[in-house]
Protein backbone atom coordinates (compact mmCIF):
# COMPACT_ATOMS: atom_id res chain seq x y z
CA UNK A 1 0.00 0.00 0.00
CA UNK A 2 2.83 2.41 0.83
CA UNK A 3 4.40 1.78 -2.58
CA UNK A 4 1.07 2.50 -4.27
CA UNK A 5 0.66 5.75 -2.33
CA UNK A 6 4.22 6.74 -3.16
CA UNK A 7 3.63 6.12 -6.84
CA UNK A 8 0.40 8.10 -6.82
CA UNK A 9 2.00 10.97 -4.94
CA UNK A 10 4.84 11.09 -7.44
CA UNK A 11 2.42 11.06 -10.35
CA UNK A 12 0.67 14.09 -8.84
CA UNK A 13 4.03 15.75 -8.14
CA UNK A 14 5.38 15.27 -11.63
CA UNK A 15 2.13 16.46 -13.20
CA UNK A 16 1.97 19.49 -10.91
CA UNK A 17 5.50 20.50 -11.77
CA UNK A 18 5.17 19.93 -15.49
CA UNK A 19 7.61 17.02 -15.53
CA UNK A 20 5.30 14.14 -16.41
CA UNK A 21 6.27 13.07 -19.90
CA UNK A 22 3.71 12.32 -22.57
CA UNK A 23 5.83 9.49 -23.93
CA UNK A 24 6.09 7.63 -20.63
CA UNK A 25 9.59 8.88 -19.80
CA UNK A 26 9.83 10.22 -16.27
CA UNK A 27 12.23 11.25 -13.56
CA UNK A 28 14.21 8.25 -12.27
CA UNK A 29 13.09 6.12 -9.35
CA UNK A 30 15.86 7.30 -7.03
CA UNK A 31 14.96 10.94 -7.65
CA UNK A 32 11.24 10.22 -7.18
CA UNK A 33 12.01 8.58 -3.85
CA UNK A 34 14.16 11.56 -2.86
CA UNK A 35 11.38 14.05 -3.59
CA UNK A 36 8.76 12.03 -1.69
CA UNK A 37 11.09 11.84 1.31
CA UNK A 38 11.49 15.61 1.20
CA UNK A 39 7.91 16.66 0.42
CA UNK A 40 5.97 13.80 2.00
CA UNK A 41 3.07 11.77 0.67
CA UNK A 42 0.81 14.65 -0.30
CA UNK A 43 -1.74 14.70 -3.09
CA UNK A 44 -2.08 18.49 -3.15
CA UNK A 45 -0.54 19.99 -6.28
CA UNK A 46 -0.17 23.38 -4.61
CA UNK A 47 1.70 21.87 -1.65
CA UNK A 48 3.96 19.94 -4.00
CA UNK A 49 4.78 23.05 -6.03
CA UNK A 50 5.45 25.03 -2.85
CA UNK A 51 7.69 22.27 -1.47
CA UNK A 52 9.80 22.07 -4.61
CA UNK A 53 10.04 25.82 -5.03
CA UNK A 54 11.18 26.38 -1.43
CA UNK A 55 13.31 23.27 -0.80
CA UNK A 56 14.69 22.53 -4.25
CA UNK A 57 18.29 23.12 -3.13
CA UNK A 58 17.99 20.20 -0.67
CA UNK A 59 17.77 17.69 -3.50
CA UNK A 60 20.90 16.04 -4.83
CA UNK A 61 22.58 17.56 -7.88
CA UNK A 62 21.52 14.61 -9.99
CA UNK A 63 17.87 14.83 -8.97
CA UNK A 64 17.76 18.59 -9.54
CA UNK A 65 19.22 18.03 -12.99
CA UNK A 66 16.62 15.38 -13.84
CA UNK A 67 13.73 17.55 -12.72
CA UNK A 68 14.94 20.65 -14.53
CA UNK A 69 15.53 18.65 -17.70
CA UNK A 70 11.91 17.47 -17.63
CA UNK A 71 10.58 20.95 -16.79
CA UNK A 72 12.52 22.49 -19.66
CA UNK A 73 11.50 19.74 -22.08
CA UNK A 74 7.84 20.15 -21.14
CA UNK A 75 8.02 23.94 -21.38
CA UNK A 76 9.72 23.72 -24.75
CA UNK A 77 7.08 21.33 -26.06
CA UNK A 78 4.30 23.56 -24.77
CA UNK A 79 5.89 26.59 -26.37
CA UNK A 80 6.18 24.85 -29.72
CA UNK A 81 2.59 23.68 -29.51
CA UNK A 82 1.23 27.11 -28.56
CA UNK A 83 3.48 29.34 -30.69
CA UNK A 84 1.66 31.35 -33.30
CA UNK A 85 2.86 33.70 -36.00
CA UNK A 86 0.74 36.50 -34.64
CA UNK A 87 -2.17 37.00 -32.29
CA UNK A 88 -5.68 37.01 -33.68
CA UNK A 89 -6.72 40.46 -34.80
CA UNK A 90 -3.16 41.80 -34.87
CA UNK A 91 -0.89 42.97 -37.66
CA UNK A 92 2.69 41.72 -37.42
CA UNK A 93 5.63 44.05 -38.04
CA UNK A 94 9.39 43.58 -37.86
CA UNK A 95 11.30 46.15 -35.81
CA UNK A 96 14.69 44.54 -36.53
CA UNK A 97 16.38 41.99 -38.78
CA UNK A 98 16.32 38.99 -36.42
CA UNK A 99 13.42 36.55 -36.72
CA UNK A 100 12.42 37.32 -33.12
CA UNK A 101 12.55 41.10 -33.51
CA UNK A 102 8.87 41.31 -34.37
CA UNK A 103 5.75 42.70 -32.78
CA UNK A 104 1.99 42.25 -32.98
CA UNK A 105 0.10 45.53 -33.29
CA UNK A 106 -3.55 46.05 -32.37
CA UNK A 107 -4.86 49.32 -33.75
CA UNK A 108 -7.11 51.53 -31.67
CA UNK A 109 -10.65 51.93 -32.91
CA UNK A 110 -11.81 55.35 -33.98
CA UNK A 111 -8.56 57.20 -33.34
CA UNK A 112 -5.65 58.31 -35.49
CA UNK A 113 -3.53 59.42 -32.50
CA UNK A 114 -4.14 56.84 -29.79
CA UNK A 115 -2.11 56.24 -26.64
CA UNK A 116 0.00 53.07 -26.94
CA UNK A 117 0.47 50.23 -24.45
CA UNK A 118 3.49 48.02 -25.26
CA UNK A 119 3.57 44.54 -23.68
CA UNK A 120 6.73 42.48 -23.08
CA UNK A 121 6.24 38.77 -22.38
CA UNK A 122 7.86 36.65 -19.69
CA UNK A 123 9.34 33.17 -19.84
CA UNK A 124 12.50 33.18 -17.75
CA UNK A 125 14.37 35.23 -20.39
CA UNK A 126 14.67 32.02 -22.46
CA UNK A 127 11.17 31.32 -23.81
CA UNK A 128 7.83 32.98 -24.48
CA UNK A 129 5.91 34.29 -27.45
CA UNK A 130 4.24 37.59 -28.34
CA UNK A 131 1.24 35.84 -29.86
CA UNK A 132 -0.07 34.16 -26.73
CA UNK A 133 1.61 36.10 -23.94
CA UNK A 134 -1.02 38.58 -22.81
CA UNK A 135 -4.05 36.47 -21.99
CA UNK A 136 -7.25 36.78 -23.99
CA UNK A 137 -8.58 39.98 -22.44
CA UNK A 138 -5.72 42.48 -22.35
CA UNK A 139 -5.59 43.61 -25.98
CA UNK A 140 -9.38 43.70 -26.57
CA UNK A 141 -9.95 45.51 -23.28
CA UNK A 142 -7.51 48.32 -23.95
CA UNK A 143 -8.36 48.64 -27.64
CA UNK A 144 -11.98 49.12 -26.56
CA UNK A 145 -10.81 51.95 -24.30
CA UNK A 146 -9.25 53.76 -27.23
CA UNK A 147 -5.65 52.59 -26.80
CA UNK A 148 -3.42 50.87 -29.32
CA UNK A 149 -1.60 47.77 -28.06
CA UNK A 150 1.67 46.19 -29.19
CA UNK A 151 3.01 42.83 -27.96
CA UNK A 152 6.67 42.30 -28.77
CA UNK A 153 9.02 39.36 -29.19
CA UNK A 154 12.71 39.69 -28.36
CA UNK A 155 15.80 37.54 -28.76
CA UNK A 156 16.12 34.82 -26.13
CA UNK A 157 18.78 33.48 -23.79
CA UNK A 158 21.16 31.71 -24.39
CA UNK A 159 21.44 32.86 -28.02
CA UNK A 160 21.14 36.46 -26.79
CA UNK A 161 22.08 38.22 -23.56
CA UNK A 162 19.73 40.02 -21.18
CA UNK A 163 21.46 43.24 -22.25
CA UNK A 164 20.46 42.49 -25.85
CA UNK A 165 16.91 41.74 -24.74
CA UNK A 166 16.64 45.14 -23.06
CA UNK A 167 18.06 46.69 -26.23
CA UNK A 168 15.37 44.90 -28.24
CA UNK A 169 12.65 46.37 -26.01
CA UNK A 170 14.11 49.85 -26.48
CA UNK A 171 14.41 49.45 -30.25
CA UNK A 172 10.81 48.23 -30.45
CA UNK A 173 9.77 51.44 -28.67
CA UNK A 174 11.85 53.46 -31.13
CA UNK A 175 10.33 51.66 -34.15
CA UNK A 176 6.79 52.24 -32.89
CA UNK A 177 7.50 55.92 -32.29
CA UNK A 178 9.07 56.31 -35.73
CA UNK A 179 5.99 54.72 -37.33
CA UNK A 180 3.44 56.38 -35.06
CA UNK A 181 1.69 58.37 -37.81
CA UNK A 182 1.24 55.31 -40.01
CA UNK A 183 -0.05 53.26 -37.06
CA UNK A 184 -2.38 55.93 -35.69
CA UNK A 185 -0.39 56.24 -32.46
CA UNK A 186 0.47 59.28 -30.36
CA UNK A 187 4.26 59.03 -30.07
CA UNK A 188 4.15 61.17 -26.93
CA UNK A 189 1.88 58.78 -25.00
CA UNK A 190 3.53 55.37 -24.62
CA UNK A 191 3.54 53.03 -21.60
CA UNK A 192 5.64 49.88 -21.27
CA UNK A 193 4.16 46.85 -19.50
CA UNK A 194 5.82 43.47 -18.90
CA UNK A 195 5.13 40.32 -16.93
CA UNK A 196 7.66 38.20 -14.99
CA UNK A 197 10.95 38.33 -16.94
CA UNK A 198 9.22 40.96 -19.06
CA UNK A 199 8.56 42.95 -15.88
CA UNK A 200 12.29 42.93 -15.20
CA UNK A 201 13.08 44.05 -18.75
CA UNK A 202 10.62 46.96 -18.80
CA UNK A 203 11.80 48.08 -15.37
CA UNK A 204 15.41 47.96 -16.58
CA UNK A 205 14.64 49.96 -19.72
CA UNK A 206 12.71 52.45 -17.58
CA UNK A 207 15.56 52.99 -15.10
CA UNK A 208 18.81 52.62 -17.08
CA UNK A 209 18.96 55.34 -19.76
CA UNK A 210 21.56 53.53 -21.87
CA UNK A 211 19.01 51.26 -23.57
CA UNK A 212 16.65 53.93 -24.86
CA UNK A 213 19.68 56.16 -25.44
CA UNK A 214 21.24 53.60 -27.77
CA UNK A 215 17.94 53.59 -29.67
CA UNK A 216 18.10 57.36 -30.06
CA UNK A 217 15.58 58.15 -27.32
CA UNK A 218 15.47 59.55 -23.82
CA UNK A 219 13.56 58.19 -20.84
CA UNK A 220 10.91 60.82 -21.53
CA UNK A 221 9.96 58.76 -24.60
CA UNK A 222 7.83 56.83 -22.11
CA UNK A 223 4.91 58.14 -20.06
CA UNK A 224 5.31 55.26 -17.64
CA UNK A 225 6.19 51.64 -16.92
CA UNK A 226 4.08 48.80 -15.47
CA UNK A 227 6.18 45.87 -14.17
CA UNK A 228 3.74 43.02 -13.48
CA UNK A 229 4.77 40.49 -10.80
CA UNK A 230 8.48 40.47 -11.44
CA UNK A 231 10.94 39.08 -8.91
CA UNK A 232 14.36 39.98 -10.27
CA UNK A 233 14.53 43.74 -9.83
CA UNK A 234 17.48 43.17 -7.47
CA UNK A 235 19.27 40.32 -9.20
CA UNK A 236 21.91 39.53 -6.51
CA UNK A 237 19.22 39.37 -3.81
CA UNK A 238 17.02 37.11 -5.94
CA UNK A 239 19.93 34.79 -6.68
CA UNK A 240 20.59 34.60 -2.96
CA UNK A 241 17.06 34.37 -1.57
CA UNK A 242 14.80 33.42 -4.50
CA UNK A 243 13.21 30.00 -5.07
CA UNK A 244 15.76 27.25 -5.47
CA UNK A 245 14.02 25.87 -8.52
CA UNK A 246 14.72 29.12 -10.39
CA UNK A 247 18.41 29.39 -9.63
CA UNK A 248 19.60 27.67 -12.80
CA UNK A 249 17.45 30.07 -14.82
CA UNK A 250 18.94 33.07 -13.02
CA UNK A 251 22.47 31.80 -13.48
CA UNK A 252 21.89 31.27 -17.18
CA UNK A 253 20.45 34.78 -17.58
CA UNK A 254 22.67 36.81 -15.24
CA UNK A 255 25.86 34.79 -14.78
CA UNK A 256 28.07 34.93 -11.71
CA UNK A 257 29.68 38.37 -12.03
CA UNK A 258 28.28 40.60 -9.27
CA UNK A 259 28.97 43.83 -11.15
CA UNK A 260 26.95 42.57 -14.14
CA UNK A 261 24.13 41.39 -11.87
CA UNK A 262 23.92 44.83 -10.28
CA UNK A 263 24.06 46.54 -13.68
CA UNK A 264 21.05 44.44 -14.75
CA UNK A 265 19.10 45.22 -11.56
CA UNK A 266 16.47 47.97 -11.91
CA UNK A 267 16.64 48.60 -8.16
CA UNK A 268 20.33 49.48 -8.47
CA UNK A 269 19.60 51.63 -11.54
CA UNK A 270 16.71 53.53 -9.95
CA UNK A 271 18.63 56.68 -9.10
CA UNK A 272 17.38 59.53 -11.29
CA UNK A 273 16.80 59.83 -14.17
CA UNK A 274 13.99 57.33 -14.67
CA UNK A 275 10.86 57.04 -16.76
CA UNK A 276 8.34 59.54 -15.33
CA UNK A 277 5.99 57.12 -13.55
CA UNK A 278 5.81 53.48 -12.44
CA UNK A 279 2.95 51.19 -11.43
CA UNK A 280 4.24 48.05 -9.70
CA UNK A 281 1.66 45.27 -9.36
CA UNK A 282 2.17 41.88 -7.75
CA UNK A 283 0.50 38.89 -6.14
CA UNK A 284 1.45 37.45 -2.77
CA UNK A 285 4.65 35.63 -3.66
CA UNK A 286 7.14 36.46 -0.86
CA UNK A 287 10.03 37.16 -3.22
CA UNK A 288 7.84 39.17 -5.58
CA UNK A 289 6.45 41.29 -2.74
CA UNK A 290 9.94 41.85 -1.36
CA UNK A 291 11.42 42.80 -4.70
CA UNK A 292 8.57 45.10 -5.75
CA UNK A 293 8.68 47.00 -2.46
CA UNK A 294 12.44 47.46 -2.67
CA UNK A 295 12.17 48.82 -6.22
CA UNK A 296 9.31 51.12 -5.22
CA UNK A 297 11.39 52.46 -2.32
CA UNK A 298 14.38 53.09 -4.59
CA UNK A 299 12.22 54.90 -7.15
CA UNK A 300 10.60 57.05 -4.46
CA UNK A 301 14.02 57.93 -3.07
CA UNK A 302 14.97 59.15 -6.56
CA UNK A 303 11.88 61.36 -6.73
CA UNK A 304 10.12 59.20 -9.33
CA UNK A 305 6.33 58.86 -9.13
CA UNK A 306 5.53 55.29 -8.16
CA UNK A 307 2.41 53.40 -7.16
CA UNK A 308 2.52 49.83 -5.82
CA UNK A 309 -0.48 47.53 -5.48
CA UNK A 310 -0.72 43.93 -4.32
CA UNK A 311 -3.48 41.50 -5.26
CA UNK A 312 -4.66 38.06 -4.09
CA UNK A 313 -2.88 35.01 -5.45
CA UNK A 314 0.00 32.83 -4.33
CA UNK A 315 2.75 30.81 -5.93
CA UNK A 316 2.92 30.02 -9.62
CA UNK A 317 -0.86 29.97 -9.92
CA UNK A 318 -1.16 33.56 -8.74
CA UNK A 319 1.84 34.59 -10.82
CA UNK A 320 0.20 33.28 -13.99
CA UNK A 321 -3.28 34.53 -13.10
CA UNK A 322 -2.28 38.18 -12.80
CA UNK A 323 -1.03 37.98 -16.38
CA UNK A 324 -3.78 35.88 -17.90
CA UNK A 325 -6.62 37.75 -16.21
CA UNK A 326 -5.43 41.32 -16.61
CA UNK A 327 -7.95 43.08 -18.84
CA UNK A 328 -10.90 41.15 -17.42
CA UNK A 329 -12.99 43.85 -15.69
CA UNK A 330 -13.83 41.40 -12.89
CA UNK A 331 -10.16 40.78 -12.04
CA UNK A 332 -9.12 43.14 -9.21
CA UNK A 333 -5.94 44.41 -10.87
CA UNK A 334 -7.74 45.56 -14.03
CA UNK A 335 -9.54 48.65 -12.65
CA UNK A 336 -6.33 49.69 -10.87
CA UNK A 337 -4.35 49.55 -14.10
CA UNK A 338 -7.21 51.25 -15.96
CA UNK A 339 -7.25 54.20 -13.57
CA UNK A 340 -3.46 54.55 -13.60
CA UNK A 341 -3.28 54.49 -17.40
CA UNK A 342 -6.07 57.05 -17.70
CA UNK A 343 -4.24 59.43 -15.37
CA UNK A 344 -0.82 58.91 -16.96
CA UNK A 345 -2.07 59.29 -20.52
CA UNK A 346 -4.07 62.40 -19.57
CA UNK A 347 -1.08 64.09 -17.92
Amino acid sequence: MKAVKTGLAMAVLLSACGVAAQDGERVGRACRREVVQMCGLTFSREKIRECLMTRYKELSDGCRGEIMARVQARAGAAGRANAVTKAAGATEYAYGSDSLQKLDFFAAKGSDKAPLLIFVHGGGWKRGDKGNATGRDLAPHYVAQGYAVASIDYRLVPQATVEQQAADVAHAVAWLRANAAKLGVDAGRIVLMGHSAGAHLVALVGTDPQYLGDAGLGLDALRGVIPNDGAAYDVPAQMKDGPGMMQDTYKQAFGSDLARQRALSPTFQAAAPNAPAFLLIHVQRPDGVRQAQALADALKHAGTRVQINGFPGEGLKGHMEINRSLGDPAYPATPVVDAWLKAVFAG
